[in-house]
Order: structure tokens, then C-alpha cells, then sequence
């Protein structure tokens, strides 16, 4: 049993940055790949980026490729998103999701955070 808290969404402007945290509680991150995925108002929920449990190789969506940043840190228990250079596009919740993945394809959410909002403005 996982349960997933995220923090640190909010506005910020466009071409800023921000942070976004994913506090696990429950069993340990090693034991899942751990994904960020983003639903924009009127828009299907899409995957962001994963990080794999074991190898620690990342992916990411073509469109925050060299933008955005996963990351782990195993004595918190805890997952990032480190986001650069914001646009408005990447307005959205943002979930963070425990579960498996198959080389760098995500492939099964096991458990989901609660979102936190990221909006970014013009």
C-alpha cells in the first residue's frame, strides 16, 4: 500500500520554474517506477516523465523534453519535477502515480497522488 501526497504547484509566469514534490508513504520508492502525468481543462490526462525503479533511466513527453526534470531521493521517500521554462500549454493538475514500467515506457499505474494545480500564465 502507497500513498502519494504532491506539493509545490501554484502560478508562476511564463519561462519560470517550479518544483513540484511527491511525499510516498507506505512501501518504498525502490520498489516502483514512479511517473508524473498532467490533465489540462477539456483534455484527456497525459504522461510527463517517468523514472525507473531500478535502473533509475528517466523518459520524458517530446513536448517537456529538456525542459522538465524527474528525480528520486530515497532517504525522503520522495519524487520531483523540477520544471523549466514554463508555458501556458503546461498549465494542467499534475499527478504523481506509483507503478511499473518496461524499459522507458511507462506501462501500469498502480497508485495515484491526489494532483496539484500548475498554472502558468502568459
Amino acid at each position: 500500500q502507497v500513498h502519494l501526497v504532491e506539493s509545490g504547484g501554484g502560478l508562476v509566469q511564463a519561462g519560470g520554474s517550479l518544483r513540484l514534490s511527491c511525499a510516498a508513504s507506505g512501501r518504498t520508492l525502490r520498489s516502483y517506477a514512479m511517473g508524473w502525468f498532467r490533465q489540462a481543462p477539456g483534455k484527456e490526462r497525459e504522461f510527463v516523465a517517468c523514472i525507473d525503479a531500478n535502473s533509475g533511466s528517466t523518459s520524458y513527453e517530446a513536448s517537456v523534453e529538456g525542459r522538465f526534470t524527474i528525480s528520486r531521493d530515497y532517504a525522503k521517500n520522495t519524487v520531483y519535477l523540477l520544471m523549466n521554462s514554463l508555458k501556458p500549454e503546461d498549465t494542467a493538475v499534475y499527478y504523481c502515480a506509483a507503478g511499473s514500467a518496461y524499459g522507458s515506457r511507462w506501462s501500469q499505474t498502480h497508485y495515484w497522488g491526489q494532483g496539484t494545480q500548475v498554472t502558468v500564465s502568459s
